[in-house]
């Protein structure tokens, strides 16, 4: 594709541009792929390293480019999408589920997690930690608290800890009746852990999803998951699922 003429687009040179640049997303990068440096971009396309920055960060807003640490800038991934409304009664851990468990203590929770548990604030509960992958980058960290009380046929001394507990953690789980579930979604802003794990900087947007499973009238489990909003969007229907939308014409279900 050669150089685009500008000067009669009445459209802000920029917003013309960043249609220009997404059709050459589309046909001639590849997932991951590293762009060329701003001087070379801006002298393809005919317009000033300024007009060029306000593409890149416009396409960067819609999931489009990430910049990376060490890296520069690449063609993200598409976006995960996170669904709101879910009415599957499915415990996490299923043999659907696109979470990869990574870790798992016994200790005590945050007051707030107690607190929606309804459990002792010294009560130790189970905090299963997940990860989510896409293309090979992170979009998304779970936290998922279980109280003894949920997965009472644990064994003590079965895989005390890692991948191997939290997954018997998870078999254990889904033993039970799940009733239903209740999902909260809201905007925050990334933790130093959370940012470490979703490799990006502290404070970068994130949506936190909310979830809590019930079994016999009580909160069963709580999950805490955070997700990357630069490579994410709330999905709205009737699956219940989180799905991965493979091209960029995929319409959020």
């Amino acid at each position: 594709m050669g150089t685009t003429q500008l000067e009669r687009v009445p459209e802000p040179k920029y917003w013309h541009l960043r249609t220009v640049l997404s059709e050459a997303l589309d046909s001639e990068f590849e997932v991951g792929e590293v762009l060329p440096n701003e001087r070379d971009l801006a002298a393809r396309f005919g317009v000033a390293r300024a007009t060029l920055r306000q593409a890149l960060e416009q396409l960067e807003l819609e999931g489009r480019l990430q910049r990376r640490r060490g890296v520069g800038t690449t063609v993200a991934p598409p976006r995960v999408g996170v669904a709101v409304d879910t009415p599957e009664h499915a415990w996490p851990g299923t043999a659907d589920d696109a979470w990869q468990p990574a870790d798992c203590v016994l200790a005590a929770p945050s007051a707030a997690v107690a607190d929606a548990l309804e459990t002792g604030r010294d009560e130790p509960v189970h905090t299963v930690r997940r990860s989510r992958v896409s293309h090979g980058q992170p979009v998304a960290a779970e936290l998922l608290y279980v109280p003894s009380s949920s997965v009472p046929g644990l064994p003590a001394i079965d895989a005390p800890s890692g991948a191997a507990r939290a997954r018997a953690v998870l078999r254990e789980l889904q033993r039970g009746t799940l009733e239903g579930r209740e999902s909260a979604v809201e905007l925050g802003s990334a933790g130093t852990d959370e940012a470490k794990e979703l490799d990006r900087l502290p404070g970068a947007p994130v949506l936190v999803v909310t979830t809590r499973y019930l079994a016999e009238g009580r909160t069963a489990a709580l999950s805490v998951a955070t997700y990357r909003a630069d490579t994410c969007r709330l999905t709205f229907g009737d699956s219940g699922d989180v799905h991965i939308h493979h091209g960029p014409e995929t319409r959020a279900s």
